[in-house]
């Protein structure tokens, strides 16, 4: 009678120990590092999700997105004190979406009135490193959609090209802290 239930606790062992030693093996194979941005290496930041909310913006044209920018503490210090150029460390997020008319919020409404985020069109990233981005005044960029970086060099390398057109005294960046 008691072979019984010590073969029990011994095939439970056995069995504990096989799924143990097969997890330990899966956990020990290397985590394939993101992909950078072409010419900067730019990756999606870590729990850039739950930052601050720096702004908002809508931009119509070819675009006609509606987007919210975001940012790390460091550029939320510096956005909110006006400490320009931003300090090494910096990260600006934009995630934007298809800008589109609630049909549900305007029946409520009882006319056309409502505008929503749609599906998410891509993550850019900003980030400032004036010892890296030399060359683009201290700033890195990168372009994400559905989580994968964008490998087109000319969208990477256009990133600068409308920046330079901002003041260098307002460090090249297009938003402005709302309060």
């Amino acid at each position: 009678m008691r072979k019984l239930p010590i073969l029990s606790v011994a095939v439970g062992v056995v069995g504990l120990l096989i799924v143990l030693f097969s997890v330990a093996k899966d956990n020990s194979e290397p985590i394939p590092t993101a992909q950078g941005s072409p010419g900067f290496g730019v990756t999606l930041p870590t729990g850039y999700r739950e930052w601050q909310v720096i702004s908002v913006a809508h931009e119509a044209g070819n675009n006609n997105d509606i987007r919210a920018i975001l940012g790390n503490d460091i550029a939320m210090k510096a956005i909110r004190d006006a400490t320009f150029p931003f300090p090494d460390g910096a990260i600006i997020v934009r995630l934007a979406y298809e800008y589109i008319s609630s049909a549900r919020n305007n029946a409520i409404f009882g006319r056309d009135q409502s505008f929503i985020a749609g599906n998410p069109t891509n993550v850019q990233v900003s980030v400032k490193d004036s010892k890296r981005f030399t060359s683009t005044a201290g700033w890195g960029y990168g372009q994400f959609e559905s989580g994968k970086v964008n490998t087109s060099e000319k969208v990477t390398n256009s990133c600068f090209a409308c920046h330079a057109k901002l003041p260098a005294s307002e460090d090249f960046v297009f938003t402005k802290y709302s309060n």
